[in-house]
Order: C-alpha cells, then sequence, then structure tokens
C-alpha cells in the first residue's frame, strides 16, 4: 500500500495532528512538496501532500484562503500541512474553515518537525511499496512459470487470474476464444472477439483497454507474438486499474505465452515441412509412403475421403493466405482435427477432412471475403475440390485448380469443383479468348448480314436450335423452307465450311452462345 494521510498521521516521530478533512485521510500521498508560492497550483501533478509556512500568505483573510484551498483541490493535493510557530503561532480560523469548507485535510506540523522528516517518511514509504510491489511480482512470475510448465496456458490463465484478482482469457490467431480462468467468465470474454479482431489488425506487441462487456470491469487486451501478425491475444478482466505487482504478473504472462506461442510456431513451422512432404508423395501417385511420414501427425486425414483447397492471394503471410490459413487451422483445432496446410509461394494449399470444420471454415471465409469485397483488387481467389481418397488425391488437385482457374474468370472468391459439373458450360465461354474465336468465326456471316442481303446468322441459330430440322426452323423465322435451304448453302459457301460435320455444328453454335448477350 502506497503511504496515506493516515498513515502520516500516525507516525509517531512526526506529531502531527489533524485540524481539518478528519474523513479523508485515507487518501493516497504521492509525494511531499514544500512551497510559499501564492499559486503553486502550476506545479502540482496531483497527490501531493503540500507543506507551507504561510511565508507570502495572508492566513487570516478569509476570502483569499477560500480562494486559495479551492485551487488545491481542484489541482488534486490531497493534503495541506502547516507549520505552526514560525510565521503563525497556531493554523488562522480563516484557513481551518476553508479547509473545512472543501474537505482538504489540514494537517498542523509542529515546529520540531522539519518539513524534511515529513519528506523521507513518505519517501521511505512509497520505496517500502515498490519494493513489496517488485517483490511479489517476482513471486507471481515464478508461479505463473510453474503454472505455465506443469499445466501449459491453461494453468497460467487460472494463476494469473488468482494474481490480478479478476479473470483471464486467451484467443487464437484467428481471433477465436480457446480457454479462460475462471470458467465463469467465458461467456464475458466471448464477447470481446470483435475488440480481439481490431486487436489482432495491428502490428505486434499491441495492447489496448476496454470496458467489460457488462461495464462493471476494466479489461486489458495484450496480443502476443514477436512476427508482424500476432499469434494470439490475452485479456485480462479486473474491477479497477491494476497496480504494481499486478502489472508484473500481467507482463510475466504476457512474456511466457509469447514464448509458448513462438515455440508453437517453430513446431508449426516443422508440421508444415512433414506436412509438404505428405502432400509431395500423394501427388506423386505413392499414398501407401505419405501414410508412412504422415504417422499419427496427418495420418487420420489419410483415413476418410478429403478434400483439397488451392488458394492464391499474395503473400502467404498476409491478410489473404495468412488469414485463410489461419482460419482453417485454428478451426480444425477447436474441433480436434487434423488439418495439412502447406504454403507455395504464392498459393496455400490445404487438405482438410470432407464435411469437418476446416473446410466448412474456409467457405465460410470465403462468403465473409466475398460479402464485404469491394472492387476486383480483393485477389483472394479459392478452388475447392471433390471429396476424395489418398489414391485419388492427384486427381483432387487438378480438380481444385480447375475450380480455382474458373473462380478467376468468373470473379468469384471461391468455387467448388462439384458446383462445375452440377452447373452449365456456357459461363465459361465468357473468357476473352473464346470470345475472340467466336467473332472470328462468325464475322464473314454478320458482314454479309451487314449488307441486307440476308440474315444467315439468325437462320443458322434457329436451325442449329432445331438440330437440323429444316420445316420447325423454317416456322421458327416464318420463311418458307427453301428460302432456309438456300441460306444455309450460303453459309456453307462463306465459311467453306460443311454443315454435315458435327464438329462444325459444334464450333458454331457455341461460338452463337459465346457472342450472345445472356452469355456475356
Amino acid at each position: 500500500m502506497p503511504p496515506t494521510l493516515a498513515s502520516l498521521v500516525h507516525h509517531t516521530a512526526l506529531k502531527l495532528t489533524v485540524r481539518a478533512g478528519e474523513d479523508r485521510l485515507d487518501a493516497p500521498v504521492r509525494w511531499a512538496h514544500a512551497s510559499e508560492l501564492a499559486d503553486p497550483v502550476p506545479y502540482m501533478e496531483g497527490g501531493e501532500l503540500l507543506l507551507i509556512t504561510a511565508l507570502k500568505l495572508d492566513a487570516e483573510d478569509r476570502e483569499a484562503m477560500r480562494r486559495y484551498v479551492k485551487r488545491l483541490v481542484g489541482a488534486g493535493v490531497v493534503g495541506l500541512g502547516f507549520a505552526v510557530g514560525v510565521h503563525y503561532e497556531d493554523i488562522p480560523d480563516a484557513l481551518v474553515e476553508a479547509a473545512r469548507a472543501e474537505g482538504l485535510p489540514l494537517l498542523e506540523v509542529p515546529r520540531r518537525t522539519p518539513f524534511l522528516a515529513i519528506s523521507k517518511a513518505v519517501s521511505a514509504a512509497i520505496a517500502a511499496d515498490q519494493y513489496r510491489a517488485v517483490t511479489a511480482g517476482f513471486a507471481a512470475q515464478r508461479e505463473l512459470t510453474r503454472q505455465t510448465l506443469t499445466d501449459g496456458p491453461e494453468g497460467l490463465l487460472a494463476a494469473l487470474a488468482g494474481q490480478v484478482d479478476g479473470w483471464a482469457a486467451l484467443y487464437d490467431a484467428s481471433g477465436a476464444l480457446v480457454a479462460t480462468a475462471p470458467e465463469w467468465a467465458a461467456r464475458r470474454a466471448a464477447r470481446l472477439t470483435a475488440d480481439v479482431t481490431r486487436l489482432r489488425e495491428r502490428p505486434a506487441p499491441a495492447s489496448s483497454v476496454v470496458a467489460g462487456p457488462d461495464h462493471d470491469d476494466r479489461v486489458e487486451l495484450h496480443s502476443l507474438g514477436t512476427g508482424r501478425r500476432p499469434r494470439a491475444a490475452l485479456a485480462v478482466g479486473t474491477a479497477a486499474a491494476l497496480g504494481t505487482a499486478e502489472r508484473y504478473a500481467v507482463h510475466s504472462a504476457v512474456a511466457l505465452l509469447t514464448l509458448t506461442t513462438e515455440r508453437s510456431r517453430s513446431l508449426h513451422a516443422a508440421e508444415q515441412r512433414i506436412g509438404a512432404a505428405v502432400l509431395r508423395m500423394l501427388l506423386a501417385g505413392e499414398p501407401d509412403h505419405a501414410r508412412a511420414v504422415a504417422g499419427d501427425l496427418f495420418g487420420s486425414l489419410l483415413d476418410a475421403p478429403f478434400r483439397i483447397v488451392v488458394a492464391v492471394g499474395g503473400d502467404v503471410g498476409g491478410d489473404g493466405l495468412g488469414a485463410l490459413a489461419e482460419t482453417a487451422e485454428s478451426a480444425a483445432a477447436r474441433s480436434g482435427e487434423a488439418v495439412l496446410v502447406v504454403p507455395e509461394r504464392e498459393r496455400l494449399v490445404v487438405l482438410a477432412a470432407d464435411g469437418g470444420a476446416a473446410v466448412a471454415a474456409v467457405c465460410e471465409h470465403a462468403a465473409a471475403r466475398e460479402t464485404a469485397r469491394k472492387t476486383d483488387e480483393d485477389v483472394l481467389v479459392i478452388g475447392l475440390s471433390a471429396p476424395a481418397g489418398p489414391i485419388a488425391a492427384s486427381a483432387a488437385y487438378k480438380q481444385a485448380e480447375q475450380a480455382l482457374s474458373v473462380a478467376r474468370r468468373r470473379g468469384r472468391v471461391l468455387v467448388e469443383h462439384e458446383h462445375m459439373a452440377a452447373g452449365s458450360v456456357l459461363p465459361l465461354l465468357a473468357d476473352d479468348a473464346v470470345r475472340a474465336f467466336a467473332d472470328g468465326l462468325l464475322r464473314a456471316l454478320r458482314e454479309h448480314d451487314a449488307t441486307g442481303r440476308g440474315d444467315l446468322v439468325a437462320s443458322l441459330r434457329a436451325w442449329l436450335s432445331r438440330h437440323g430440322q429444316w420445316d420447325a426452323a423454317a416456322a421458327d423465322l416464318g420463311v418458307h423452307r427453301h428460302t432456309l435451304r438456300y441460306r444455309m448453302r450460303r453459309v456453307e459457301e462463306i465459311l467453306g465450311r460443311s454443315l454435315d460435320d458435327p464438329d462444325v455444328r459444334m464450333e458454331l453454335w457455341l461460338a452463337l452462345k459465346a457472342t450472345s448477350p445472356e452469355t456475356g
């Protein structure tokens, strides 16, 4: 505890007497300062015990003393010590009345007690309090370290909550809640995920103070990690601002959790290298070797259908692919399933259980990016394969790449290969290369129609849509079937190709679809 006015009054060597403000002696004293200025307020910081002899004050002027005391209270001065027997044999009634009116503690200092003795007493008490805080901080650090080594992050959170007389929570790299202590704080900590997300957007290390979700506590948030992107976050909730000892405990917890996350990062990098080897073996058609290397780490992935995700989006460690990797890994960790995440230069490959939490999280992440997407500059693009097994891993990888290519052309964040197979091929005709081919193939016919000598393009479309049935196509056009036969001969003459060839009919039909407004 820091020194208070009460502790100074009870100090037997100082012989101080309380003349006003008896009910406010519990105020902590930050320092004792002597000043004879008529207005010492500009030099006060708040929390001081001001010591005076009234050398330059008319202490018997009631109005002057009222203004003087009012300024001291406004500056945060917690007490006024008046030395008697120097300029005044007793404290003037004007000053006593002003102090009582403002509730400012007024202490009578006897002539035999020098101001220096009071300053030394305050300084010694402050030093003793700081020593106790540092000692308590080291003890807390030892206890937090022991709990971390014994019970991991969960033990550290429990010890930290006890040290600060509050609660503590740990969030993973995606901002999801991992653990809390005590358990009753889980619901409270879960409502802070938006604040944690905002903290993660700042480079580590970062911290912020927010009001608790119920506005009945004060919460400090600290990012964890030494890289550009925080690896986790710590929340500490208390009823009041942290004291020195509690601050030591929080700083120790941040350091220990940072060490834990950095160690986890090294293990994570090693796991990624193993995962990359497993993926290469699967794609090379060596599922047995892949299973042997996967072991217990990724072996469960190869015992059930999985899906392959291929994504591109700039820097693997950035907000695009980096956030996607964290989303998949965090979801898998929360559900207790294995996931294989392999960064490949400017792309990311994920192998995750079909129907599992990681695949669902990837789809949700893509949907959120699609909704929040404002411009085409949002470059995250994802392709998702159909379910497959170890033997068909290479085919699944190709499916994911094909879906990725379609997603790029369509301007989508995510495309699933299964949806491609179940949908239409016509949207694929929107590619610029296909349009160029179609325009070149039909240019001669369009130029002929532009002269007003017939409607060959419309006639060709009607004839192909009716599978070469002359009467039905002629009826659609409102012309005689002989007119339609003549037009089709002109199409063959202009193009130099036979409409009896099914490949020619297919190319012409696709060209017509590629250049139609609905396909565009």
